[in-house]
């Protein structure tokens, strides 16, 4: 999940098609599309629903609307070949996005078109999104996150086990044809790299090339490696903090006390009062190992979080929790872009089958985050309707088409073991670990321009990364003021009474 923040300029292409009421297909024989409104997607992109069947195989029944937004690139005729961008979750919409995209593959769009779907059960494609309502307490009864996901369930107007990723990538593939492109490059990020490889093993002679960023694979199995990929990012922040003399000084044995903290909460549960970030009313909150670990494991996706770890963890111990929650908080808008009942009809499907409580424990075992956390995520399945996949879906297979990897070097949730397991498999790759970062590489240093020279080229051989090599971790939060340089650090502790 990353949301791309980056300067909007004018374009040229926007000002030569600013006479155009529609955008013609590659075919010029279809004018599906017509210009967005603002309350559509960006002005200067096109807009418009393709239909398609809720079940694929009958053909009959409910047929759905998919949302779909082209982004036209300013040397379309150049490059017939568009970028379909898939994006991750599961649960967000492509469509959704269209804005923050357009800005962020700028570079991209000087090549050609960018196309954004709202994969069935997202954004505007018949939607199965469950969100809670806006006084929802911080810390809930579990009980009442089932409840919510249960009463959505008997609402929706679908057919929940009809929403998964091999009929969404059938569906992409009708989106390809009724626009009427040929080959496409297709750009997957976290769970969108599932999508964009199921859609080359389903309609491999449509696919130029591919570029996967953060790879999370049909066997990766979701939520069972979440304890120990996290675990894993964990243990390679605090030996970093470790052996930073700044950080190492103010939070020594940072990992012996963050244990500590969890055996102290596994004992009994804390109760902090805190106000509610939406209403402001004053409410309790538990602190358990899962409610702390849970959001640990989230700040460890980016690296501008993962800095205030050890500081927050620190004051934790201590007794303070407002940052901790705080940091959590702050996710909260990104859970409400999610489709809660896509992504259970995803990984129900897709992911709990193969997993149960031996192979949780498994490997959970001697993490931070325990057994809980993926119990936690998978307790839906328990009563969600549960859609067929096909025979081969977790089989490795091999293709050819030309695919960039982008693996971040400390990330918590699909770790480069992942993208290394794609690249073995498939006969064209090139695999680039990105120092310093955590989940998801695409918006960080240039790793942009070796996107766009990649789409360009299809070349993985030609992928020159060494751009990126100056990238490091962010330096780590020493106090409420930030991060300070090292010779500081003595300083700043004992100007703001932190005890190491």
């Amino acid at each position: 999940m990353t949301r791309y923040r980056v300067l909007a300029t004018a374009s040229v292409w926007a000002a030569l098609l600013a006479g155009c009421g529609t955008i013609k297909t590659q075919t010029d024989t279809l004018d599906l599309l017509k210009r967005c409104t603002s309350k559509q997607g960006p002005l200067d992109g096109y807009c418009g629903t393709i239909e398609v069947w809720e079940n694929r195989q009958a053909q009959t029944g409910r047929r759905i609307n998919l949302k779909v937004v082209v982004l036209p690139g300013a040397r379309r005729g150049e490059n017939p070949d568009p970028l379909f961008y898939l994006t991750g979750g599961p649960g967000q919409g492509a469509a959704q996005e269209a804005a923050g995209i357009q800005q962020a593959f700028r570079p991209v769009l000087a090549d050609r078109d960018i196309v954004l779907v709202d994969q069935r059960g997202t954004g505007e494609s018949n939607s199965l999104a469950c969100d809670p309502k806006e006084d929802e307490p911080l810390k809930a009864d579990p009980e009442a996150a089932l409840r919510l996901l249960r009463g959505c369930m008997e609402r929706f107007d679908a057919d929940l086990r009809l929403y998964t990723t091999p009929i969404a990538m059938d569906d992409l593939n009708q989106v390809r044809e009724s626009l009427g492109y040929g080959r496409i490059n297709l750009y997957g990020a976290s769970y969108g790299t599932r999508a964009a490889i199921v859609y080359v093993r389903r309609h491999p002679e449509t696919v130029r090339s591919v570029v996967l960023d953060s790879v999370a694979p049909p066997d990766m199995i979701l939520p069972l490696y979440f304890a120990r990929d996290g675990q894993r990012a964990f243990d390679r922040l605090t030996a970093a903090c470790a052996a930073d003399p700044g950080c190492a000084q103010a939070f020594p044995n940072l990992a012996d006390r963050f244990e500590q903290l969890l055996a102290r909460l596994d004992r009994k549960p804390e109760r902090v009062t805190v106000a509610h970030p939406r209403t402001g009313e004053p409410e309790q909150v538990a602190f358990d190992r899962l409610t702390i670990g849970g959001i640990v494991f989230s700040a460890l996706y980016l690296p501008e979080t993962a800095a205030m770890l050890p500081f927050l963890i620190h004051r934790a111990a201590e007794g303070d929790y407002t940052g901790l929650l705080a940091l959590g908080s702050a996710g909260v808008g990104a859970i409400e872009g999610m489709s809660m009942g896509m992504r259970y009809s995803v990984i129900c499907a897709e992911d709990a089958p193969r997993v149960n409580d031996e192979t949780i424990l498994r490997e959970a075992g001697g993490t931070f985050a325990g057994a809980a956390l993926a119990k936690a995520f998978l307790k839906p399945c328990e009563f969600w309707p549960r859609g067929e996949i096909p025979a081969d879906y977790y089989a490795p297979f091999a293709s050819e088409a030309p695919t960039l990897i982008l693996s971040g070097e400390f990330d918590p949730v699909t770790p480069p073991v992942w993208g290394e397991q794609i690249a073995k498999q498939w006969r064209n790759t090139r695999h680039v670990v990105v120092p310093g970062i955590g989940h998801g590489a695409t918006g960080r240093g240039c790793m942009m321009r070796v996107i766009r020279r990649f789409l360009n080229d299809a070349n993985p051989a030609g992928v020159d990364p060494s751009c990126a090599e100056t990238l490091r971790r962010k330096p780590f939060f020493i106090g409420y003021a930030g991060p300070v340089a090292t010779g500081a650090a003595t300083n700043q502790v004992k100007s703001k009474g932190i005890r190491p």
